[in-house]
């Protein structure tokens, strides 16, 4: 009687484990485990697709279709780097899941979109838009709607054109008002009634901002003046100021072919390096009085200005029609020590976590270009469909990105 019993309890544990083990076989034969931190996406601007890749073995894993217009596409990541949040330029927003190359839900928000970031706790994605203006908030997890916030009216009645939003900490976003020569700072702490601060008259037609990487400054590069604004979020009470002022555009008056951007890592040490609208120079400022200290020369109208992770190198990429080049800034010694000529069209420039090597965006010639910083050659090529952005996953933990 007690074997039978003992038989009857064998089977049925056997009927009630083999489906889970059924499950276990398939999913070690389906894909195996990994992580993300060694993941990101390159944005393929005219098939509207990302290819997502791993810059450990320099490869591209898969590529997700149907994300619409990306032309002036950017990315931000889940706290846990698992899902990239891209935002196309006909203001939809996509939610693409890196593991299992899907994506995963896609919303239309917005005409005219330039961008966006993800709020400090994870749980807020807030998008900045040309049109109809104002910036919108979204849950992290559904992409529903948390609240849609205005923007100040710019000279013609219409709401402004939003710029430069970056995330600062404790659940706070802080972006620029174009047309309404404003920085905004919305507090997100209550994403369905969020509370905004706003600073006015602080330059003409600011293009865009960056967060520093501790998240205590944003700096609005202005484009209707010499200079740009500064908000120091410790002591908010204190207001915008201007640095760097009559740095010397109105010197010689330059067409500019591209507007530079001011997001990437442009701090390297104790010093800020920043683009020169329409000058061949690069503006370095001491970045606790931020004064300007030194300027320097490049061969072209810079377009992004990044330091490699560790600080001591800053790579410069530029405007038309000298976008075929990158140049190498040593930062103590404030020289260009290499000139590359990788490809044409280099329009976005992507450091490895800890900065072994730089992946460059060739979009006229299809490729991705891997260059090793230590030696400062080319490592490998990658093939891509007119590639512009490369974000990877480690902006996942910094503020600003």
């Amino acid at each position: 009687m007690a074997g039978s019993t003992l038989a009857t309890g064998r089977r049925t544990l056997t009927r009630l484990l083999a489906p889970l083990l059924c499950l276990a076989l398939a999913a070690c034969a389906s894909a195996p485990l990994r992580g993300t931190g060694d993941l990101g996406v390159v944005i393929e601007r005219a098939s509207g697709s990302v290819q997502i890749v791993d810059n450990s073995h320099e490869q591209a894993l898969a590529r997700v279709q149907g994300l619409g217009d990306l032309s002036h596409a950017s990315v931000v990541f889940s706290r846990d780097a698992r899902y990239a949040y891209v935002f196309g330029r006909d203001g939809a927003i996509s939610k693409v899941d890196l593991l299992t190359a899907r994506l995963v839900k896609r919303v239309e928000q917005a005409s005219n979109s330039i961008g966006g970031a993800i709020s400090s706790d994870g749980r807020v994605i807030a998008a900045q838009n040309y049109s109809p203006g104002g910036v919108k908030l979204f849950d992290a997890d559904s992409l529903a709607l948390l609240a849609s916030v205005p923007a100040a009216a710019g000279p013609n009645g219409q709401p402004s054109r939003v710029v430069g939003l970056a995330d600062l900490p404790g659940k706070r976003f802080a972006y620029a008002l174009f047309d309404a020569d404003e920085i905004d700072v919305l507090d997100a702490s209550t994403p369905t009634a969020p509370k905004v601060q706003r600073f006015q008259h602080i330059g003409k037609q600011p293009y865009d901002g960056l967060a520093s990487g501790d998240g205590r400054y944003f700096i609005a590069g202005l484009y209707g003046e010499d200079g740009l604004a500064l908000f120091d979020s410790w002591h908010s009470d204190a207001g915008v100021r201007r640095i760097l002022a009559g740095y010397g555009r109105g010197r010689q008056a330059l067409p500019v072919y591209k507007m530079p951007h001011l997001r990437g890592w442009s701090i390297a040490g104790d010093y800020a390096f920043l683009p020169a609208i329409g000058q061949h120079e690069v503006l370095v400022a001491d970045n606790r009085s931020w004064a300007q200290v030194a300027t320097v020369p490049v061969l072209g109208q810079p377009v992004f200005v990044m330091a490699e992770p560790g600080g001591r190198r800053v790579w410069v990429n530029f405007a038309f029609p000298d976008n075929d080049k990158v140049q190498v800034i040593d930062v103590p010694t404030r020289q260009v020590i290499k000139t590359l000529q990788p490809g044409r069209a280099i329009l976005h420039m992507e450091f490895t976590p800890r900065g072994d090597a730089v992946w460059l965006s060739s979009r006229d010639d299809n490729k991705l270009v891997v260059i090793d910083t230590a030696t400062l050659s080319q490592r490998r090529t990658l093939p891509a469909l007119e590639p512009s952005g490369i974000f990877f996953t480690w902006r996942a933990s910094r503020m600003g990105m």
